[in-house]
């Protein structure tokens, strides 16, 4: 298998530090994921919380496209029931020309319920608006026809857009935690598929091995292709050279982390509550047992090796690999994890280390017969020297 591999960067930045470095930071980020060789990078689209500072992903890939040369940029994910359509499809256009077709449009229902709250919109709505906008905004980006539609959310009089995108074909994709509502859609508009919560054990992993029959049985109910290759999970991962630094690193950001996460969209009622549980926890332990269920990796680039396999097993293969960057660890430690898997694993799934190896056993295998040969030149080279000294 060749896989892709990217950076899923929502952010995370727990509260407390200046925001404006904060934002600086994740543009820095993606100036090194593009050196490192990275194929994508993802942004957020958030407006509470606290956590997750990014309110408009094409604000930040317009300012992340001029710092960098070949990475691909997605909306990781625009919530489509906050807008418009026309209006949408028409940023999405200009976007895709700025950063002259590096724009994937990653599209979802919106993750926090507090955001819904605040535009008055009831949240339970969210799916059904997600598949009606969806429709519209794919209308209006590959058609030339005038669109009229009516919800009670949003209407459109012949409307089309003044600009066709910079790709011939902008690449979509939906985005998918537990619900089927992402692989359906997927299916159902020929789209990419993102798998939010793949590694986490209540559903979503579990889910992997049905999700792609899901895409599969509603592309062919509607007459679109479903290719693998566009499947996108998510991973959390923090690398280190040892697996006890790389657990001595996340202590500085996992409990603010877990805090986060008990109050957000991957909360379950029931759980205990999570100061209880970091107040009668050591956090190295929690940091043990999330590597220990599966959930995370934080370890070794030979963990993440296993890890990658695993996922690539229960799904039945994938195309792409997006790391959860969720500032458990300092900057600097970051920057090293992202650069170590880089640097070990990624050649792991892309074929690029069988010739080199191949190569490098070649010659260390023959080592004996090869000093021999050079050691031998070397004193024939010697004697038929001398002898042309001497002469006869």
């Amino acid at each position: 298998m060749r896989l892709r591999f990217g950076v899923w960067l929502n952010p995370f930045h727990k509260p407390g530090q200046n925001p404006t470095l904060a934002l600086q930071r994740d543009l820095q980020l993606v100036e090194h994921l593009d050196r490192l060789g990275f194929d994508e990078v993802w942004f957020g689209q958030h407006h509470s919380g606290g956590f997750e500072l990014i309110g408009s992903p094409e604000v930040m890939i317009a300012a992340a496209a001029e710092r960098t040369k070949r990475i691909r940029f997605g909306t990781g994910v625009i919530s489509i029931p906050y807008h418009h359509p026309l209006v949408l499809a028409d940023r999405l256009a200009m976007l895709d020309h700025l950063t002259r077709g590096r724009l994937i449009f990653g599209a979802g229902p919106g993750a926090h319920v507090i955001d819904a709250q605040m535009m008055g919109f009831d949240y339970g709505e969210q799916r059904r608006r997600l598949a009606e906008g969806l429709a519209a905004v794919m209308h209006l980006l590959t058609s030339d026809e005038p669109l009229t539609v009516e919800t009670d959310w949003f209407k459109l009089r012949d409307a089309r857009l003044q600009l066709a995108t910079y790709q011939e074909k902008l690449e979509i994709a939906l985005a998918a935690v537990r619900s089927p509502t992402g692989p359906r859609l997927a299916g159902q508009f020929g789209a990419s598929l993102i798998g939010i919560a793949a590694t986490d054990h209540q559903g979503g992993f579990d889910f992997l091995s049905q999700t792609w029959r899901i895409v599969e049985d509603e592309a062919a109910r509607h007459g679109q292709k479903a290719d693998r290759g566009t499947w996108r999970l998510l991973a959390p991962m923090h690398l280190a050279r040892t697996a006890a630094q790389a657990i001595e690193e996340v202590t500085y950001g996992l409990a603010d982390l877990l805090r986060f996460q008990s109050a957000g969209p991957f909360g379950r009622p029931g759980d205990p509550d999570v100061e209880e549980v970091l107040s009668s926890t050591d956090i190295r332990t929690l940091a043990r047992e999330a590597g220990g269920s599966g959930y995370a990796v934080y370890g070794t680039p030979e963990m993440a090796i296993t890890q990658v396999q695993r996922l690539w097993d229960q799904s039945g293969g994938f195309g792409t690999l997006l790391i959860s960057v969720t500032d458990v660890a300092e900057p600097d430690a970051m920057f090293r994890s992202l650069e170590l898997f880089a640097r070990e694993v990624m050649p792991h799934f892309q074929g690029s280390l069988t010739r080199p190896m191949a190569s490098w056993r070649q010659l260390y295998e023959s080592r004996s017969n090869v000093a021999h040969e050079f050691r031998s030149a070397q004193d024939k080279a010697a004697a038929q020297y001398t002898a042309e000294r001497i002469g006869p």
